[in-house]
This record gives structure tokens, sequence and C-alpha cells, in this order.
């Protein structure tokens, strides 16, 4: 269940911001925020994968 809609979290972000920050600093928090709830999105439907495995993978470069 999402507590939240997209434009609220982006506003709430927005006004944590200092009154000082440019527009890249702004871009660059919403990407932050939507790429983490993309990635929470993927870890309930399970499309994650074990750190185990991307420890071998990595091993195996």
């Amino acid at each position: 269940m999402q507590l939240h809609t997209a434009k609220q979290e982006a506003l709430a972000t927005i006004q944590r911001l200092p009154d000082t920050a440019d527009m890249e600093e702004i871009m660059y928090r919403l990407y932050v925020l939507e790429n983490i709830r993309r990635g929470q999105q993927d870890a309930e439907q399970r499309k994650t994968t074990p750190a185990e495995q991307v420890l071998r993978d990595i091993q195996a470069w």
C-alpha cells in the first residue's frame, strides 16, 4: 500500500532542500527518490538478485 502519491513525495523532498538548491540538485534528488521507489517495488515483487549471487558474479569477472 502506497501511503503517499509520487507528487506528494516529490514535493516533500523538494521542501526539505535548502532555498539555495539549484535545479540540478532538485532534479538529482527526484532521480534518486524515483530509483529508490523502483528498487522497493522490485524487492516487493522479488525481482532482486541475492547478495551472494552478486558476490559470485563479481568474483567471476
